[in-house]
């Protein structure tokens, strides 16, 4: 006989976010371990880390109601997964890019500021995934997105991500807060976010240069 945990669907969309935000405090814990046992390159290491720190926070602002705190969640499912919690909530940043950030402070190209880009980014790109389209929902995530983007200096002002996020700011401008993205514009926008995401990561400077 088959047992189901869940009434109706929303129900059913709560246990699948809380499936999710399990695997991501485990798979994050793994990759923490990985890194430090010197298993995984510094670099799959930070990229990997990026889009989980990025995905959980996400994650947990969609289910702040639901799991109004996620120390709560991991005791509850004794999850033992103390680098996880480390990394996702006292951090918010990978161990690269704070070491980086700690050895230059002073440099031109911030880590924190790379770090807080990336996860601006996929932010964004989830949020569309959730069907996060309301103006009042996704203007605030372009304008932190655009406003660290303007932090970084290597950036030229002509950089393709400024330049799209200034036009869908400017078009959401003229909405009306409760007013939702069509569904074509939804997928111009990820378009647009995953194209500017990757121009992105192409103009960092590579370790070393």
């Amino acid at each position: 006989m088959e047992v189901k945990l869940w009434n109706d669907k929303r129900e059913r969309e709560m246990y699948d976010n809380f499936a999710e935000l399990y695997a991501i405090i485990k798979a994050t814990e793994k990759l923490e371990k990985a890194y430090v046992r010197d298993i995984i390159p510094s670099s799959d290491y930070e990229a990997e880390c990026q889009k989980l720190i990025a995905h959980f926070k996400t994650l947990s602002s969609t289910l702040k109601d639901t799991v109004p705190s996620i120390e709560r969640f991991h005791d509850t499912y004794k999850m033992d997964c103390p680098a996880a919690m480390n990394r996702l909530i006292t951090s918010g940043v990978p161990a690269t890019v704070e070491h980086r950030a700690a050895a230059a402070a002073s440099g031109v190209t911030s880590a924190a500021t790379v770090a807080e880009c990336v996860q601006n980014f996929i932010t964004a790109m989830d949020s569309l995934k959730l069907n996060m389209v309301a103006v009042d929902q996704v203007f605030p995530l372009l304008s932190d997105l655009s406003g660290s983007l303007n932090k970084l200096s290597i950036l030229p002002p002509d950089f393709e991500g400024k330049t799209k996020m200034r036009e869908w700011i400017g078009r959401l401008a003229k909405m009306g807060a409760a007013d939702e993205l069509t569904e074509q514009q939804s997928r111009q926008l990820h378009f647009d976010l995953e194209s500017s995401y990757n121009s992105f990561m192409a103009a960092l400077p590579t370790a070393g240069s």
